[in-house]
């Protein structure tokens, strides 16, 4: 049976919370988008009129889509260039979902989706369920078939995976804008010191290029080594033009909650960096420049009023 207007405006209704949901269990906007629109297509072949709890019956699909997805995307990022970062999200992206909580908050930071890659697929999934939209575990259980007592135990498990990274300090777009000002300050003065400073003692600087921009493809790992490579970065130079295609504008901007440089080149997105901040000083630079996961930040940032860069490349 083929559905009806109402059919579809259920389904249109759950479609941001469907897209928040698979983006977290994925760390990709495309994925996500791929994953809503084959939930859709189930729901399309359907006996809606049977279906009880629509809202219900398309999280279990959807969610069920995405377990099979992260299991069959393990296998391929073992052939992945380099090291494997999420897609950022620009601030007020609608994927970005709920923000009124602290949980809902961290649940999407740019952190936090990377040390979810340490979580088994159905860890992930309960963790995101729980943390991130409140689900109860009886719901949680239905949804991937478990029993309430191994959903819970599931959860406590993928939390304390998630807990086990460093801890990140939650801070306003405001503030996130003074930290990277402060940060791109320090990165152009053409002194290792200043930026070390900023620096916890064990900091990370991360790259992902896809293999389509050359990138170091083990972390740098402490401050000075750290600092010493973002000085470098953040010199103008003619080969980082030539590479990307002109000279990039640099904005302190705010991705997945957390403090962000963007660059970019005649309006496109050609790199964003999520800067991970704690109580210590700068813990962690995931830094993304591979183009196919830069196409949504730069249909976003094309929507927004972005102001005049701090610099020029």
């Amino acid at each position: 049976m083929p559905l009806t207007a109402d059919d579809i405006d259920r389904f249109e209704a759950s479609r941001p919370r469907l897209e928040a949901i698979a983006y977290r269990l994925l760390g990709s906007a495309a994925e996500a988008e791929d994953a809503v629109q084959e939930t859709f297509l189930r729901w399309q072949g359907a006996d809606v009129d049977r279906i009880e709890v629509h809202e219900a019956w398309l999280t279990k699909v959807l969610t069920n889509l995405c377990l099979n997805h992260l299991t069959s995307a393990r296998a391929r990022r073992e052939t992945y260039v380099g090291e494997w970062l999420p897609e950022p999200l620009l601030a007020g992206d609608p994927m970005l979902g709920p923000a009124d909580t602290a949980e809902q908050r961290e649940s999407v930071s740019y952190a936090v989706l990377t040390l979810m890659e340490r979580l088994s697929p159905n860890e992930r999934a309960v963790y995101v369920l729980r943390e991130a939209f409140d689900y109860p575990h009886r719901e949680i259980a239905e949804i991937l078939d478990l029993t309430e007592a191994a959903s819970q135990q599931i959860f406590h498990r993928a939390k304390k995976h998630v807990a086990d990274g460093k801890a990140r300090t939650e801070i306003d777009a405001a503030a996130a804008r003074r930290i990277v000002e402060e940060f791109l300050a320090a990165a152009t003065s053409g002194r290792t010191e200043p930026l070390v400073r900023l620096l916890t003692e064990d900091a990370v600087s991360i790259g992902d290029g896809g293999g389509k921009i050359p990138v170091r493809t083990k972390a740098f790992e402490g401050a000075v080594a750290v600092a010493t490579f973002l000085r470098g970065l953040f010199k103008p130079g003619e080969a980082k033009r030539t590479l990307l295609g002109g000279l990039p504008a640099v904005y302190a901007w705010t991705a997945n909650g957390e403090p962000a440089v963007v660059a970019v080149v005649d309006g496109r997105v050609v790199g964003i960096m999520c800067v991970e901040v704690t109580a210590e000083g700068l813990a962690a630079f995931r830094n993304q420049v591979n183009p196919d996961k830069l196409e949504r930040a730069t249909a976003q940032w094309a929507a927004v009023d972005h102001g005049e860069p701090l610099f020029a490349m």
